[in-house]
């Protein structure tokens, strides 16, 4: 067994029952109907200075290219500025903005929240500490109310399943949400901005596919991230159609790989912190 390989099996916080899950263990993408509203007229655009500025202090990258979060050492000052940032945004008339500017909005948002949710319960060991659920990214942490807007309880929750998969229908969404662990794509090191927003997207899906998080070669087996079984009718409802939209994100030389495969083998994902003290 390669090294590779290796990585992927012994994953410290791969659940067998998890891997073994249906994948309908994700919801299905139904749009919330209120925040289908948007003005695509705006040229309005949303300020994440304050984001920025979190990312800039706390945000570390390590040798492995993994991006990790120094919870421990954010100050008070910097958690009340956290704070500030995301009362800011959820005051914000969002149904007045363009579709990009939204989508930027529901992504740093999601970030925000996921970062002080695990900052309300450090130290753990991972995000799944907080409220254990057997489904990935739905039930446990990600069903809690953490913000309200416009008069409307929101969870992550809601803001994946409810907002940006349906409403958006752009699979590198899943390249730009943050879980807070270490299976997760990268937390970027700077907010998503409504007029960078294509370009940030296609960034981190590339970033990501070329990871050895996403995908090990071993022989005859592909093995890939949890993300791609879990969510699997975004990226095209089948192997074939994940292995080419892997392919349209991959390095040539992975690409030209992973031309061989025609089905998916073993499915892993790291559920660690990421935590910048590991």
């Amino acid at each position: 067994m390669g090294p590779m390989m290796k990585l992927l099996v012994s994953m410290v916080c791969l659940v067998a029952a998890l891997a073994m899950a249906p994948a309908q263990a994700v919801p299905k993408a139904e749009p919330w109907e209120i925040w289908l509203e948007h003005d695509p007229q705006s040229v309005q655009s949303i300020d994440h200075a304050a984001w920025e500025g979190f990312l800039v202090s706390y945000l570390r990258i390590g040798g492995d290219g993994v991006h990790r979060v120094a919870y421990g050492e954010v100050t008070a000052e910097d958690r009340a500025a956290l704070d500030g940032y995301i009362e800011q945004l959820a005051a914000l008339p969002i149904g007045t903005y363009n579709r990009s500017e939204q989508m930027a909005y529901w992504i740093n948002l999601y970030n925000a929240l996921t970062v002080r949710l695990v900052l309300d319960h450090y130290p753990i060991a991972s995000i799944r500490d907080i409220d254990p659920s057997p489904r990935p990214l739905s039930g446990g942490p990600w069903d809690r109310t953490l913000v309200e807007i416009d008069g409307e309880p929101v969870s992550l929750y809601d803001i994946v399943h409810r907002i940006l998969r349906p409403i958006f229908r752009d699979p590198r969404v899943h390249y730009a949400l943050s879980c807070a662990a270490l299976g997760c794509a990268n937390l970027q090191p700077e907010p998503f901005w409504g007029d960078r927003l294509d370009h940030q997207l296609s960034k981190a899906a590339m970033a990501y596919v070329n990871d050895p998080r996403c995908i090990s070669l071993e022989g005859d087996e592909l093995g890939l991230s949890s993300l791609y079984r879990w969510y699997r009718e975004d990226f095209g409802g089948s192997d074939a159609a994940v292995i080419h939209h892997l392919m349209g994100l991959a390095d040539p030389r992975l690409a030209m790989s992973l031309q061989r495969f025609d089905r998916i083998g073993a499915d892993g994902f790291d559920w660690r912190l990421n935590d910048a003290t590991r």
